[in-house]
């Protein structure tokens, strides 16, 4: 069967690898030609759905979201008011001082990674560190780690042993590019501060506070370091640590990669690779923002989506709820419906699903992120040969619901998108077309199914049989000029079904 995802890559990857490496003065064709790396990996094509999650010590206040430790030092935040109220005044009790109130003492690898397995994810792992500076595994690079401090645990560790007993695929991501401060006496930053910067010369009212502290201590919490102390021992030492002790399959960043300066991006990118090639591993790295050249890495949107078909494989990052990363008190979450329609979408783009779930700091993942973890993965047992080891069809489908740019800037208007059994998805593979209709239609309907129209699909293309996943009923259809005519079945509740379209 002919799939125009291949022809179109053929026309537009040479234009998009030249755009990437515009801003770039190293050789990066030099690491994947070396090491024959490809960066997308055939298993994580296949795998279309991951989770990983927002755990640290800035679940313990369970309050805003997950930049709480910066946004408690700002007098005129509602985060600051809360610290003060619910720990003490943050000029005094800083950040520091959560740390021993993050115990995990409920936490227990094994449950979480089951529970994934469960959910249908093919691949998963923790936020190895955030931007708050505690590192999430037994790390030389800082004392502030769980193992030291807080849990006492290598969570990290705890969690890689359960993803390899499972037989999925590590991965572990990092933030710390954006330490809270970074870094002190940096004659390379500007000195116009924006939202994310809290230098005490830039607001004077932080002069006190323990992020200026010259504690060493707390020096390194904060990011209040200098550039040579920053980028070589911890933010290329972390990376290094993690790969050589827990070998990830995935490592992916959040944004401000350009931040770092690109001979250790260049050394980071070079060592995992080569790493990887020597364990016999395929792997992969994520970014943002074009944060990484396309010829060692994938492109993430975060909380956000493509509009068409990608010749390259793309990911999207996405949260459970519909704001804060991490676990917060009343947090309002997304159906179950709502993700799986996000899944289709993307799996039909030639996308990879990442999505995040909030635990509680004492370790437990609250009943309301389960259900709606074990509703998706009833829903895959179901309809998972519609999504996993599929590929884009010629086209990536139909209907009426039309959604924004994908870009983080309009990612609050991704949640205001509403799928409905109008909307219809497409996946392949062998002899095989899915059309997935994003909701339940109405049993006893006449579907079209336009993609199947004479004038536009591919001429190899001839419908043998028609079933639906899940339904022993047989389905009634028709070819036409138009489309492919198809009889809804009668089935239960209101989540997407998946037409199993077998073809000559």
């Amino acid at each position: 069967m002919k799939n125009a995802l291949f022809i179109l890559c053929l026309f537009l990857f040479p234009l998009e690898m030249v755009a990437q490496f515009e801003n770039y003065k190293m050789d990066w064709t030099k690491i994947s030609n070396e090491s024959q790396y490809n960066s997308e990996p055939e298993w994580l094509k296949d795998a279309k759905f991951g989770i990983y999650f927002h755990w640290g010590v800035y679940s313990v206040p369970a309050y805003s979201y997950e930049w709480y430790p910066r946004l408690m030092f700002m007098e005129n935040r509602k985060e600051y008011k809360y610290h003060k109220e619910h720990y003490g005044d943050p000029k005094k009790v800083g950040y520091e001082a959560l740390v021993p109130l993050f115990k995990a003492e409920k936490f227990n690898a094994k449950e979480w990674v089951d529970l994934f397995q469960l959910a249908g994810a093919k691949f998963a792992g923790p936020v190895a560190e955030h931007h708050d500076g505690f590192a999430m595994w037994d790390t030389q690079t800082t004392p502030w780690n769980s193992v030291l401090m807080g849990p006492k645990k290598d969570i990290v560790g705890e969690i890689q042993q359960e993803i390899k007993k499972h037989g999925m695929k590590l991965i572990t991501t990092f933030h710390h590019a954006r330490l809270l401060q970074r870094y002190k006496n940096d004659v390379n930053r500007t000195k116009t501060p924006d939202f994310w910067d809290m230098w005490d010369s830039h607001f004077p009212y932080l002069e006190n506070m323990p992020t200026s502290s010259n504690n060493p201590m707390l020096r390194l919490l904060y990011g209040n370091v200098t550039p040579e102390e920053f980028y070589e021992p911890i933010w290329f030492g972390a990376l290094k640590e993690v790969i050589d002790k827990y070998s990830p399959d995935v490592i992916w960043f959040d944004a401000w990669l350009d931040m770092i300066p690109e001979e250790y991006l260049y050394k980071f990118a070079e060592y995992y690779i080569k790493e990887a090639k020597k364990k016999g591993k395929e792997v992969t790295i994520c970014r943002k923002q074009g944060d990484l050249p396309l010829n060692v890495s994938i492109e993430n949107l975060e909380k956000s989506r493509k509009q068409n078909i990608e010749p390259r494989l793309w990911m999207t990052d996405e949260t459970i709820s519909t704001d804060s990363w991490s676990y917060t008190e009343n947090m309002e979450l997304k159906t179950s419906k709502d993700l799986i329609d996000v899944l289709v979408d993307i799996v039909s783009k030639n996308g990879v699903l990442l999505l995040n779930v909030s635990p509680r700091a004492d370790g437990t993942i609250p009943v309301e992120q389960k259900d709606i973890l074990l509703s998706i993965g009833e829903w895959l047992k179901v309809n998972g040969e519609a999504i996993y080891n599929t590929r884009p069809w010629y086209m990536y489908g139909e209907g009426p619901t039309t959604q924004p740019e994908g870009d983080f800037k309009n990612h609050k208007e991704f949640l205001k998108v509403k799928y409905s059994s109008n909307d219809i998805r497409y996946t392949t593979k062998e002899n095989i077309v899915y059309a997935i209709t994003l909701g339940m239609p109405k049993a006893g309907t006449s579907l079209l199914l336009k993609g199947f129209a004479g004038a536009s699909v591919p001429s190899s293309v001839k419908v043998k049989n028609v079933r639906v996943l899940g339904s022993n009923q047989v389905i009634k259809w028709k070819e036409t000029p138009e489309g492919l005519q198809v009889e809804t079945p009668i089935m239960e509740g209101d989540k997407a079904i998946s037409f199993k379209i077998e073809c000559e």
